[in-house]
């Protein structure tokens, strides 16, 4: 394949083996150096479980989708206390204790997998909609948007969330989704539709067990990818030796720096008050461009 012309759409995700090491940091002041230059781009915050991006980011709330899925009602009247129900239930979410006559759908447990539709002979299953979570759709400005995944408190899983949040920018030019932490289904869901991968990492031991981690789960997904080393100068040189020995670009280098972790911590993009860091999140934005190119000869 060749190079992806502009007006192709690319989904770049930012993503990162534990949490804390920058990810919104880097999603959101990418975001404003696209929105400044007036690209058509959609940031989508794939972390469901705690989403963030609104402190740095204002629009007005256009949209919001509820997310749900069907999930069993057992009608006592019709039921004949069989138990082939929780039988089916590969997630342990049908209580039932055959001599009391009790049986009961644990809502939080139950995955809306449907097994006990088919398992239940007697009609006396029906479903309901449960809500999983909610997708809010900001405008930012006329080609800018954000959109949040948020995740209902006690749901097991965000999965569903992230993949319906995601749907929702299937028309945009560019695509910034920051992923949630860690390398489990979550992240996996995200980077999935990425067409390029943006790891972040700190120069630790621990920022490097992580990077592995999340390098290594990457490779078996066939996703190209770069890293940028957040807080650089605070560890050693391993995460280079690292990336050199692998063959994986280093995109950027962000210094340990109090200035930026001040603006940081207090809702404050960089590239808005600073013109010299506009510049390298716009550099940053190309050389994705040009390495996510060169990746698809």
């Amino acid at each position: 394949m060749c190079t992806m012309p502009n007006n192709q759409s690319v989904k770049i995700a930012i993503a990162s083996g534990k949490g804390g090491t920058g990810k919104t940091f880097v999603a959101t002041n990418l975001f404003n150096v696209l929105r400044k230059a007036n690209r058509q781009v959609t940031l989508i915050d794939c972390d469901a479980e705690e989403p963030n991006v609104l402190e740095f980011i204002s629009g007005e709330k256009i949209d919001q989708l509820n997310v749900t899925q069907e999930i069993p009602v057992i009608d006592t009247e019709a039921c004949i206390y069989c138990g082939k129900c929780a039988e089916y239930c590969h997630y342990n979410a049908i209580f039932f204790v055959e001599d009391a006559r009790i049986i009961q759908v644990m809502d939080d447990l139950c995955h809306g997998c449907g097994a006990c539709f088919v398992a239940c002979e007697y009609d006396a299953i029906s479903p309901k909609d449960d809500l999983l979570g909610t997708v809010s759709t900001f405008q930012v400005s006329e080609k800018v948007r954000l959109i949040e995944s948020r995740m209902k408190v006690g749901v097991q899983s965000p999965v569903a969330v992230i993949k319906a949040a995601i749907k929702q920018a299937n028309d945009t030019e560019i695509v910034l989704m920051d992923s949630p932490p860690g390398t489990s289904c979550p992240f996996i869901q995200t980077v999935n539709k990425a067409d390029y991968v943006v790891l972040i990492t700190e120069p630790t031991p621990f920022g490097l067990s992580d990077l592995k981690q999340s390098v290594e789960t990457l490779k078996t997904m066939h996703k190209p990818m770069g890293v940028i080393v957040n807080r650089a100068g605070l560890g050693d040189d391993a995460v280079y030796a690292y990336l050199k020995k692998e063959g994986i670009p280093l995109l950027m280098d962000i210094p340990f720096d109090r200035k930026i972790a001040s603006l940081y911590s207090n809702g404050k993009l960089l590239t808005e008050e600073d013109a010299d860091w506009e510049r390298k999140f716009s550099d940053l934005y190309n050389l994705i461009r040009s390495q996510h190119g060169n990746s698809h000869h």
